[in-house]
């Protein structure tokens, strides 16, 4: 599996200039995304609705506003 693009602008251009903070979105070569955010698992998945569900190999991960929104015109309709 590999990295085809990046699905909105580079964390620089959401004033990210330390490094320190920089979510980002990635289409990855088997058309799945990857997603680089703040681990937030314990805080959230009591919060998770009755229907939702989350495996023990999986995380909860948050990402800004800001950068969903900026990605939104490159994220694909089908």
């Amino acid at each position: 599996m590999k990295i085809v693009r990046r699905v909105g602008v580079p964390p620089r251009e959401r004033g990210s200039t330390t490094g320190q903070t920089c979510p980002d979105i990635f289409e990855l070569s088997n058309g799945d995304f990857a997603v680089i955010g703040r681990e937030a698992t314990a805080e959230i998945d009591p919060e998770l609705p009755s229907d939702a569900a989350r495996a023990d190999y999986e995380r909860i991960v948050v990402i800004t506003r800001e950068t969903l929104v900026r990605a939104k015109r490159d994220i694909p309709d089908v």
